[in-house]
């Protein structure tokens, strides 16, 4: 049963996907490192983001019946696992406060997920008033 997400849930969800990826960014302009190093955590922020979306479609996409290649799957899976492991080597090795570190990574989760939550609401919300063809589970 396909149902539309509420107001509430669909603010707290872009609230909390503004709320981590400023955060992150905010921290990131405040840094003390080099401008080099910024731009790695950048662009793992980003990539993070969007391999989050994807994998997320790819999944939903087969619980809906609609047909999805084993390879964007398996990439979209490797993607947000390699974004992941790209913070967490990155941190490691970084010469960061331990709050620094748990600040960074915290707030690289919360827009992951947060993410996911915005385009699971955009894709219910998009269900309800444009069902695609041939697809019964779609109502």
């Amino acid at each position: 049963m396909n149902q539309k997400p509420s107001a509430a849930f669909i603010t707290a969800s872009w609230a909390t996907l503004l709320t981590g990826i400023t955060a992150y960014v905010i921290g990131l302009w405040n840094a003390d490192m080099l401008l080099n190093e910024k731009g790695y955590y950048f662009t793992v922020l980003m990539y993070g983001l969007f391999s989050a979306i994807s994998l997320q479609k790819s999944v939903r996409d087969q619980l809906d019946g609609i047909p999805v290649t084993s390879i964007y799957s398996g990439l979209s899976w490797f993607s947000t696992i390699l974004a992941i492991v790209l913070l967490t080597v990155g941190l490691w090795n970084a010469d960061l406060l331990l709050s620094e570190k748990g600040f960074y990574a915290m707030s690289f989760l919360l827009s992951l997920f947060a993410a996911i939550a915005v385009q699971k609401n955009t894709r219910d919300g998009l269900a309800r008033e444009l069902p695609l063809k041939n697809n019964p589970q779609i109502p």
